[in-house]
């Protein structure tokens, strides 16, 4: 049985540093064993989010050897050198040791309103083309891990929360308006609050998605050409003034009933 070293974080939203840790291996070990190692035989106070071990759940999310991973899903075997650097993620407040505060993502996701279908489409089951649930369905396969959100550099190199809502919230906003039954226009929000305008296509959420999904090309660059052809495409506007490009029948977003977005915040627990 052959040893390596984790190297983990310790510490909280004050100080810390890495603590270097001794785990024997075995075949097929990924990281969340050995954390869990670590916790059992050496250490049960160091702390960490996990629940399903099947990448699933997206709980485990963290920064192993400085790539945003799920702990469940990264082999102890990819890395030769027998060290292994592990951290929470970075673009998130600190919490405790590989534990960071991603509430701010259900907050963010808290204001995008539901599938809202028209009036006539209420109560019935769904008819659609083959085409558009597949095309709604790579999106429905998000575990919320939000791996992409901690590589985005507009969250993480420049904290703009305050303009872009993350890649995956544009992935949910995709899902909703690529629905042919969903009647809200989206636009709005996604050009205002949302801000997709902020992305600047580097592909990096793409390349750290757990479930494949291509959030650049599906989701976020069609979103971004929906918003140019209503707000910036002086060809299309002028078309649709003279009525030879129908205007949108979508409902905006100001109707959505004040209770469907609102947000609830809660106390934070003490860290024990």
């Amino acid at each position: 049985m052959e040893k390596i070293t984790l190297r983990v974080f310790r510490g909280d939203n004050v100080s810390g540093g890495l603590v270097d840790y001794p785990v024997e291996t075995f075949p097929g070990m990924v990281v969340l064993d050995a954390i869990h190692q670590i916790q059992a035989e050496q250490d049960s106070t160091l702390a960490c989010r996990w629940n399903c071990k099947a990448a699933k759940c997206g709980s485990c999310s963290a920064e192993v050897d400085g790539k945003p991973a799920l702990m469940c899903k990264t082999r102890v075997d990819q890395y030769p050198t027998g060290t292994i650097a592990v951290g929470p993620m970075r673009a998130f407040p600190h919490i405790k040791d590989l534990i960071t505060d991603v509430s701010w993502n259900y907050r963010m996701s808290a204001k995008i309103p539901p599938l809202t279908p028209r009036p006539e489409n209420e109560g019935k089951p769904f008819k659609l083309q083959q085409a558009d649930v597949d095309r709604v369905q790579e999106f429905r396969k998000c575990i919320e891990c939000f791996l992409c959100q901690d590589v985005c550099h507009v969250l993480r190199e420049h904290d703009r929360k305050d303009a872009f809502f993350g890649p995956r919230q544009m992935v949910r906003i995709a899902a909703l308006e690529m629905h042919p039954m969903d009647s809200l226009n989206r636009r709005e929000q996604l050009k205002g609050e949302a801000g997709v305008g902020m992305c600047n296509i580097t592909k990096c959420c793409t390349e750290v998605c757990p479930e494949h999904i291509h959030i650049t090309d599906n989701a976020i660059i069609p979103l971004k050409e929906r918003v140019a052809d209503d707000y910036y495409d002086p060809i299309r506007g002028l078309l649709t003034k003279i009525g030879i490009i129908k205007r949108d029948t979508k409902a905006p977003l100001s109707s959505v009933p004040n209770d469907l977005t609102k947000i609830i915040v809660h106390e934070p627990r003490p860290v024990k």
